[in-house]
């Protein structure tokens, strides 16, 4: 599965490098080209986080098709639910959320005693580090 997931990044990866090679490399490079290589880009992109979305789906030299993003997280026995939302939580808090007028643009208040439970363990961590606590 990682080896799929491998596959379709080396394949953005080259794509890109294709494109900042067209860019950088020869300032004569036609616009139409330039253009085709940012599709086939965003193309690269696409199948890996969804390879089929765009239709045909990729496949390997043995006709497999390789496993993106979304084949790695979809269902419940999919790694992404088995191994992280699967676990138990030790600590959780229900709030709503409400506007509030010192809070700045894409900032969220925390009330302390959620913040403390949630945080528990990176304070204690740098209060032992600090030598406040042993």
């Amino acid at each position: 599965m990682s080896s799929d997931i491998n596959e379709l990044y080396r394949r953005v990866i080259y794509q890109n490098n294709t494109l900042n090679d067209l860019l950088t490399t020869s300032r004569s490079t036609p616009g139409e080209l330039v253009i085709c290589q940012e599709k086939l880009v965003q193309e690269a992109v696409d199948t890996l986080l969804d390879n089929g979305i765009r239709g045909q789906p990729m496949r390997d030299g043995h006709n497999k098709v390789y496993k993106s993003f979304s084949d790695i997280i979809e269902g419940k026995k999919r790694r992404f639910r088995e191994t992280l939302l699967g676990k138990r939580v030790d600590y959780s808090s229900r709030s709503v959320i409400i506007v509030g007028p010192s809070l700045l643009l894409h900032r969220c208040g925390l009330p302390d005693e959620i913040a403390i439970e949630l945080f528990q363990t990176f304070l204690i961590r740098g209060l032992i580090r600090k030598h406040f606590a042993a």
